[in-house]
């Protein structure tokens, strides 16, 4: 287990680390850079395009992984403990070059809004056509519901609000980067520490795709030197969105109910931004996808805090949050599994109360 885990993070950290750092040079020639402007927090000219790093950093170990996997000689020299799950890792590759490939055509859109600036309402369109195309080609929760089209539904939601979120969270150097990585271990642990067996498929795929986000992240850590701009925050938001689906939090008679909220603690922290901005936007007439200063991140910064260590707090409670979803695993029954809830509601709070101030203290400024 500890191999593959160095082998999926190391190739994904690799390979973005370079190409991020190769595009970084282009990127001026390419015309992918971000002007300072009134509602950005950055004040000099910088490159986008990370996004590109963060794809190949992630498609390129899972397309060495598959032709790997489909070698007979090579898989007889794979663990006994592995070996038993190629074939069926390799009966879900559909699925997961589905995931690719959708989140690919979001990637290539969200490149050309880093180079255009395209409206909302076409991005959107596609953000939902990838969502129904996966949840056609099987990725769906199935909620426990008789209608298959419950969890169709359900599926499809959850799908654009991640992506939205991790792109949303988009805002200040290290913020999309950091909780993408944070985010993506965490499930990748649960995925083979706490159920009944391992689940390799989709934990092969976050360990690699954090290794991808942990090489860019060394270009975009504060101050940033790149931006991973829309196409690496949609990639990232569809992935993780896609894997949370995919991977199974809980087993009938093998694990309680409660952990099915796993998920939702470890996201806590980008669903807890992307609901209060739009909160915001709405409560003030705006268009929820009206760029703005109104994140949990900005408010940090009113209210003393640099940049850097804005972008390390939110790190932090998302860590929390993330621990608080792994605990669930580990807590015997429902009075447990609450106080794990309470402690996330707390964690919320804290940010709820210090973005009241923040915005408080900016109104009578």
């Amino acid at each position: 287990m500890v191999l593959l885990i160095i082998a999926c993070a190391a190739s994904g950290f690799i390979i973005s680390a370079v190409v991020t750092a190769v595009v970084r040079a282009m990127a001026p020639k390419w015309g992918l850079v971000d002007q300072p402007a009134a509602r950005k927090v950055h004040e000099t000219p910088t490159a986008l395009g990370g996004g590109i790093g963060i794809w190949l950093g992630t498609v390129l170990p899972l397309a060495g992984a598959q032709l790997f996997l489909t070698s007979s000689t090579i898989t007889q020299l794979l663990p006994e403990e592995l070996a038993a799950h190629v074939a069926g890792i390799g009966a879900r590759s559909g699925q997961l070059w589905a995931i690719i490939a959708w989140g690919t055509l979001l990637a290539v859109m969200g490149l050309i809004d880093d180079l255009k600036n395209l409206p909302w309402a076409p991005r959107l369109a596609v953000q939902l056509i990838a969502a129904i195309g996966l949840v056609s080609m099987g990725v769906r929760a199935t909620l426990f519901a008789d209608a298959a089209w419950i969890g169709a539904i359900v599926t499809v939601l959850w799908i654009l609000v991640l992506t939205n979120s991790f792109n949303f969270l988009d805002n200040m150097d290290g913020l999309t980067s950091g909780i993408g990585l944070i985010t993506s271990v965490i499930f990748a642990l649960i995925m083979l520490t706490s159920t009944s067996e391992p689940r390799w498929f989709v934990a092969a795929f976050l360990l690699i795709l954090a290794g991808s986000l942990g090489g860019f992240l060394c270009h975009n850590f504060p101050p940033a030197r790149i931006f991973m701009g829309d196409a690496g925050s949609y990639f990232v938001g569809l992935s993780i969105a896609s894997m949370t689906v995919v991977g199974t939090f809980y087993e009938y008679e093998k694990t309680p109910p409660y952990v099915m909220l796993a998920p939702l603690c470890v996201l806590a922290i980008p669903l807890y931004d992307f609901c209060s901005v739009m909160i915001i936007r709405l409560s003030e007439g705006r268009s929820p996808f009206h760029a703005d200063k109104c994140h949990f991140s900005h408010r940090l910064v009113e209210l003393g805090l640099s940049r850097r260590d804005a972008v390390l707090t939110i790190h932090l409670a998302t860590l929390t949050t993330g621990l608080g979803g792994l605990l669930l695993y580990q807590v015997s029954n429902w009075a447990g599994a609450l106080i794990v809830v309470a402690l996330i509601l707390c964690v919320l709070a804290v940010i709820a109360i210090l973005e009241t101030a923040a915005r408080r203290h900016q109104k009578k400024q």
